[in-house]
């Protein structure tokens, strides 16, 4: 019967609790199996080559010529079944140590009894018993062997083989007690290492689990991580850095990545004042990367840290827009309170009947206007109100038809005012759906309202560009001017005379809370389109 070497051998019957390591158990067993292989030779060794008579003296040679030869025939059986494994170990374990017992006293009676020396190795037979077996079985061979060796004295002594003296049972006794004392050790010292042995496995376990969180955690990071030495040799790097740096299997060093990156790193190392830097990388966002020291006991590493330019923005934002929103919650109280007064005034004055006609076009321009300023600071407002993106990830097809089914019905427009494109394969995104909603209600709406859709349908349609789900929003308008291109996005920023220059800021702004990109281009049939690039979400990663 064969055991596992990740199982947890119990030799002894009588033990409760304690257990080595079945490999451990096995190679132990071995060890002892070679000492008596070579105690066994020797015998026979000694006695073949007449040097035994002059050592020792025999005194029952047949005896001791049997004996030698069993204990060698038996060793070597055991060593076949120890090494094919064919008996458990438990049952080979308290053969070994019995049969040990037993023809060490045959021999030890061949030699003369107690005062030949034999008797002694009896001692190692005990001692062996504890550490391979231990429990309260190691007390029963110390029983075992102090009853043998008395019982060949009492044998002796009856039959007048040879010369027994008192001494010789003082002799006996005494090695009997040695033989309980080393059983008691051994059992105690066994013990301990078992303890020892099932903590160090304990242990063991505990670090190599917390090796695989580690290497999972560090693994499925959204930042990139590299571990560099100071010749700037990559020690380790996860595959957030891959995706981020647009490679597909990892460089040797730094430049591999970027000689601009290993610029960088040297001019940390010369001076760690500036532990920050901006890498490009060709048809990907912006890299953020920061720089920091790993001392080890013996050498130093250096850990560089690479954040989507986009996630980097993304944090920004939630600050900005945190300040801004205790800023504008401010303002709007200060700001409201009067203006519910002007605009109320002018509703009073405007029921007077007396009232010219030329003054009532003035008080038309006050409620035209307080309204105008108020549909800004509810606007404003909105950013104030504005919570933490919840980003679910969401089928962009699926999503995006139902929306545009809503939104036909809420404004009340003819279906085929839009055309919907949708790709062949469904396309997974990570996004808040209320902001996805929010940045489509005002794309949509601004195409309604300045993307001439008497002239053409307004076009939607959904692409896939450079691992990234896109949708693009393309009217018929006459476009941006390039001078007021580089302003479209800011705030309060319109060329209408009734808008609050409010909707595409907050649409750019909900974009970056999502790691997305809202860009402005002109399309090659010179028609205007924002195109909305969204996180994909084919690959869950841990946000840090």
């Amino acid at each position: 019967m064969t055991e596992n070497s990740s199982e947890t051998i119990y030799p002894c019957p009588l033990s409760k609790g304690y257990g080595i390591p079945a490999q451990q158990a096995w190679l132990l067993l071995k060890v002892f199996l070679g000492y008596r292989l070579t105690l066994a030779s020797l015998f026979i060794f000694l006695f073949y080559t007449q040097k035994g008579s002059a050592l020792l003296s025999i005194h029952h040679s047949p005896l001791f010529t049997y004996s030698s030869q069993s204990y060698l025939i038996l060793s070597v059986i055991s060593a076949v079944c120890i090494i094919w494994r064919l008996t458990r170990y438990t049952v080979q374990a308290q053969l070994l140590i019995v049969t040990d017992i037993l023809i060490l006293t045959l021999i030890m009676h061949a030699y003369g009894g107690i005062t030949s020396g034999i008797g002694i190795l009896l001692a190692v037979s005990i001692a062996s018993g504890g550490l391979l077996i231990g429990g309260r079985c190691a007390m029963f061979f110390a029983a075992l062997a102090s009853l043998a060796v008395l019982a060949e004295q009492i044998y002796a002594d009856y039959m007048k083989v040879f010369e027994i003296t008192t001494y010789s049972y003082i002799y006996t006794g005494m090695l009997g007690a040695s033989f309980f004392a080393i059983s008691l050790l051994s059992f105690v010292l066994a013990k301990r290492s078992e303890q020892m042995l099932q903590l160090t496995n304990q242990q063991e376990q505990a670090i190599s689990n917390l090796e695989e969180l580690n290497q999972y955690i560090i693994q499925h990071l959204q930042s990139g991580i590299i571990i560099t030495n100071q010749q700037q040799v990559i020690q380790l790097a996860n595959e957030a850095t891959l995706r981020l740096t647009n490679l597909t299997e990892l460089p040797i060093n730094l430049a591999g990545i970027s000689e601009h990156l290993e610029r960088a790193f040297q001019t940390w190392l010369a001076d760690n004042a500036e532990n920050s830097f901006t890498l490009q990388v060709l048809n990907q966002s912006d890299i953020h990367v920061r720089f920091m020291l790993l001392p080890t006991r013996y050498k130093f590493f250096y850990m560089l840290i690479l954040e989507d330019g986009s996630l980097y923005n993304q944090r920004l934002q939630q600050s900005k827009l945190a300040s801004l929103g205790r800023l504008t919650a401010s303002i709007a109280h200060e700001i409201r309170n009067p203006l519910s007064a002007i605009n109320h005034a002018g509703q009073l004055l405007s029921e007077n009947p007396d009232l010219p006609a030329q003054d009532r076009r003035l008080t038309n321009i006050i409620q035209s206007n307080t309204a105008r300023v108020n549909h800004i600071i509810e606007d404003i407002l909105q950013l104030s109100r504005r919570k933490d993106s919840r980003r679910k990830k969401i089928e962009l097809n699926t999503w995006l038809s139902h929306y545009l089914e809503n939104f036909i019905l809420e404004q009340g427009i003819n279906a085929a005012t839009f055309t919907l494109l949708l790709t062949a394969e469904p396309l997974f995104v990570f996004i808040d759906p209320n902001h996805l909603k929010q940045i489509m209600d005002n794309l949509c709406q601004n195409a309604l309202n300045y993307g001439q859709p008497e002239a053409g349908t307004i076009k939607l349609q959904i692409l896939m560009l450079k691992q990234a789900s896109c949708i693009d929003v393309i009217d018929n308008g006459s476009g941006v001017s390039r001078e007021n291109l580089r302003h479209l996005f800011e705030p309060f920023f319109t060329t209408s005379a009734g808008g609050t220059g409010l909707g595409l800021y907050i649409s750019r702004e909900l974009a970056e809370l999502n790691q997305a990109k809202l860009i402005y281009y002109v399309t090659a049939e010179h028609k205007s389109c924002f195109r909305l690039c969204l996180f994909n979400a084919d690959h869950t990663l841990i946000e840090i």
